[in-house]
């Protein structure tokens, strides 16, 4: 395949220090360099102050800036970088988040196709009103309508988008670090040793059941520390609320952006807890298992369908109680759980999954050519019609 000229559209950029989307542009975006492509990947400026690297492991960046309000955040600099992307115009584009879909009938005006990347269930999270509820549940049918195909990252969103809109998607999960001898000397800065402590890694937001988490620990007996890693923006009465269910066993230590430090955290906990619900694959939850972390995670589809038999789960705080309780007492099969986690975790490989990415620019250009440009008769067809036959390239 030909050097591309892709775009990626709708995050804080790289390098990654924030959320799924952003570890899923830094993994794919370099690997579609090396395999000849040029990547455009659009950066939020929030401050002024960014240290605008014109490369970052041979994707080029745009810095713009962007609206300091949780609701106008993410559409203010998704419209600049419309607007920049019109002007240069890559051969294909990649929109992340669904909420971004009204800026798409630019994209077909221009003739740039476009595949938008539907994130999760958006309008379950509780950090919407109402009114950000209905926006999301509209801009779903607006991505349906006016994207060239779907990306996907879990068989769930798979399912809501096949039994909601009729809509098919192209499965591309995200792929999950293998972490083998993992070292720990790091984990003396957080006054830690190996298998002697719990560990929760999320934004604080209700979805991510942080407080739930918190609770039912400490209703537990359990001796090991909990420890928390993470925070949110716009987020601080959750906080509050969520440092105020703590005992002195919670140790709150923020955000952690330094990956060594994270993956040794990940790899040598005694239990990790996950509690996200509305996201479909979480990258957190693919780098614990990676690391062979015996998971402990909320009870939904999108948490089994990555741990299967190698989690145990939970819906409330009681559960937790007895779930933390029942860690410390069972070392063995934490072990046992967390070898059999790391082994399921092989299924979602970064290389496969930029593959899938390569192949669905390929078919969107292909899709956009003339019809007379085509040698092939059977290649004529709608945008949508090509990439059907491709709705299950990645990692399961």
């Amino acid at each position: 395949m030909n050097g591309l000229r892709i775009a990626m559209v709708g995050t804080r950029g790289v390098p990654a220090h924030y959320g799924g989307f952003e570890t899923a542009i830094e993994e794919i975006g370099q690997r579609l360099c090396a395999r000849g492509h040029k990547v455009t990947v659009y950066c939020r400026d929030l401050d002024g102050s960014a240290a605008r690297e014109s490369t970052y492991l041979g994707m080029d960046l745009v810095y713009l800036p962007a609206m300091h309000k949780r609701a106008l955040e993410t559409l203010s600099h998704t419209g600049l970088s419309v607007m920049h992307l019109l002007r240069h115009r890559p051969d294909a584009a990649i929109v992340f988040n669904a909420a971004n879909a009204p800026y798409l009938p630019l994209f077909r005006a221009a003739g740039i196709p476009v595949a938008t990347h539907v994130d999760g269930l958006e309008w379950k999270r509780a950090k919407w009103g109402r009114g950000g509820q209905r926006y999301y549940r509209s801009v779903e049918a607006l991505a349906v309508r006016w994207s060239d195909a779907l990306i996907a990252d879990a068989a769930g969103i798979q399912n809501y988008y096949r039994d909601k809109f009729a809509a098919e998607t192209v499965y591309l999960a995200y792929g999950a670090p293998i972490l083998d001898n993992a070292p720990s000397h790091r984990l003396a800065e957080l006054g830690v040793e190996p298998r002697s402590y719990h560990l929760v890694v999320a934004r604080f937001e209700p979805e991510n059941h942080v407080d739930l988490i918190v609770e039912g620990y400490v209703r537990s007996q359990a001796k090991a520390p909990l420890i928390v890693v993470g925070s949110a923006p716009y987020s601080d009465e959750y906080t509050r609320l969520v440092h105020h269910l703590g005992d002195e066993r919670v140790r709150f230590v923020g955000g952690v952006w330094d990956q060594e430090l994270l993956d040794q955290l990940y790899a040598h906990c005694l239990v990790y807890w996950h509690g996200h619900s509305v996201g479909g694959t979480n990258p957190s939850l693919l780098r614990a298992i990676g690391s062979a972390a015996a998971t402990n995670a909320f009870d939904v589809d999108f948490n089994r369908e990555v741990l299967s038999d190698s989690g145990r789960y939970f819906v409330g705080p009681d559960d937790v109680t007895a779930l933390a309780e029942e860690a410390e007492v069972q070392l063995p099969a934490l072990r046992e759980r967390g070898a059999l986690g790391q082994q399921l975790a092989r299924r979602f490989d970064w290389d496969m999954v930029a593959a899938g990415y390569e192949q669905l620019c390929g078919d969107l250009v292909l899709a956009h050519q003339p019809a007379r440009a085509l040698a092939r008769p059977d290649r004529q067809r709608s945008p949508k019609h090509a990439l059907k036959r491709r709705n299950t390239v990645g990692a399961r």
